[in-house]
């Protein structure tokens, strides 16, 4: 989930580096890298400070593809714990951007040839974005199953 969260931040990291401010542009990923940081804290029991506890369930509902986010129902938990979630949300979602500018910063010559790349054409096939990363190994057999 880190490299996964790291990589969504992404965007936003590379606004930083490159430009020194923020957009919109990366709102959707930053509301998925919320959402997983939450999940883990909440569902999956994975915060160190709140422990090895579900603070919420997965709701499903028969007319939704997915998980409920309403957030009528009644909370099973206090005002301390909801801010300590807060906290831990907050914490990891940074922590994931902070992974991610480290790697742009250590990368940044890649960063920009492929900026370049892609005004120049628009799309990068995965063999270009494979030399631009200096890993042009082919990629690894996918199952079919």
């Amino acid at each position: 989930l880190d490299r996964k969260m790291a990589v969504l931040m992404g965007g936003r990291a590379a606004e930083l580096l490159v430009f020194g401010h923020l957009s919109t542009g990366a709102a959707d990923d930053i509301a998925r890298v919320t959402d997983i940081a939450r999940a883990i804290v909440t569902r999956y029991g994975m915060s160190d400070s709140l422990g090895s506890v579900a603070l919420e369930r997965e709701r499903r509902t028969f007319l939704t593809d997915g998980v409920s986010t309403d957030w009528s129902e009644p909370r099973t938990f206090s005002e301390e714990t909801a801010a300590a979630i807060d906290g831990q949300v907050r914490s990891i979602v940074q922590d994931a951007l902070e992974r991610a500018r480290s790697i742009l910063e250590a990368r940044r010559a890649v960063l920009e040839a492929g900026a370049r790349t892609l005004l120049a054409q628009e799309t990068i096939e995965e063999a270009q974005l494979r030399t631009l990363v200096g890993n042009d190994r082919p990629a690894p057999a996918r199952d079919a199953a």
